[in-house]
């Protein structure tokens, strides 16, 4: 749960130091995941080592290829090791949902039965229109949800992009999505661009909050200033579970909006947040599909389904 020190030091981050942050500083601390931007100062450092690679290659065309090679079998052997652990999430999944629908009681989160219904009305039509995104790019929903189905039950269950970012890459392999735009927008997909925690949620939090200050929210003025606003806040959402509180904070800080109505909703948010990282982890794994699709010029349906490798 959160502590008001976490929700005041939250509140108090500026749209600048939010970016800055992004830079990393450390990053055999960000390899552990220390930071809620860590993935993403990851994939800035790599950006960086990759484009000095391909120099090195350039120069020295034999040291190159040597290190070239080295990460390739560092690549082979993590991915064996991911293979594994992706092996025995069945048994996780069954722990995680038995430890969420018995540790909560129905009157904890009666008197926001509405809320809920909103948030979940709203996750839903959002899977509506990624099926309406598959049906335009030439490729089959019907198939596609069959694919992603695990990896969206454990997304649902752990509350958490990061922990699906290797199933949510297995998935796209296996829907003929390359490697590497699988890997990226997995990658990216768990801290930015969240539809769920960082585009609903916070949408949905100041939609009830406006009212109560004299604020009409379907005002064009509220709107164009709340949309932005959304959208940079989505940037650097943490990937494990709460990751939209905090994007709702953002938000609500760069309106000006009371932060502390924010609590009210907390103890709610385990129930609201399954279904939004599930959807999450579905946005990030939609915009590889699509981007192989755009990228290659032919649709995953025209590819082979990539069987699992041993």
């Amino acid at each position: 749960m959160l502590t008001t020190e976490e929700v005041n030091k939250t509140a108090a981050v500026s749209i600048p130091q939010l970016v800055t942050s992004l830079i990393p500083t450390n990053i055999f601390l960000d390899l552990t995941g220390a930071r809620s931007v860590s993935v993403i100062g990851i994939v800035i450092f790599t950006l960086i080592a990759g484009i000095a690679l391909l120099k090195v290659k350039k120069e020295a065309p034999e040291e190159g290829q040597k290190l070239s090679a080295g990460i390739n079998a560092i690549q082979i052997w993590v991915m064996k090791m991911v293979r594994i652990v992706i092996a025995l999430t069945p048994y996780g999944v069954m722990a995680l949902m038995t430890t969420v629908f018995s540790s909560y009681r129905l009157e904890q989160f009666a008197s926001l039965l509405g809320f809920i219904g909103a948030c979940y009305i709203a996750i839903f039509m959002m899977f509506i229109v990624h099926a309406i995104l598959l049906i335009l790019s030439g490729n089959n929903p019907a198939r596609y949800f069959r694919m992603v189905w695990p990896v969206l039950t454990f997304a649902f269950v752990s509350r958490s992009s990061a922990a699906s970012i290797p199933l949510a890459i297995s998935a796209q392999e296996k829907f003929g999505v390359q490697s590497t735009i699988a890997n990226i927008s997995a990658s990216f997909g768990s801290s930015m661009g969240q539809n769920g925690c960082a585009g609903i949620y916070p949408a949905i939090m100041v939609a009830m909050i406006a009212p109560t200050i004299g604020i009409d929210p379907l005002s064009l003025h509220f709107l164009a200033a709340m949309l932005p606003a959304i959208a940079l806040g989505s940037i650097g959402v943490a990937g494990v579970g709460g990751g939209g509180t905090f994007a709702a904070l953002i938000v609500l800080s760069t309106l000006n909006f009371p932060v502390a109505l924010v609590g009210i909703f907390i103890a709610i948010e385990p129930i609201v947040d399954m279904a939004r990282t599930a959807l999450n982890v579905n946005g990030s794994m939609m915009s590889g599909v699509l981007a192989n699709r755009i990228l290659n010029n032919h649709t995953a349906d025209d590819m082979p389904a990539v069987i699992d490798r041993p």
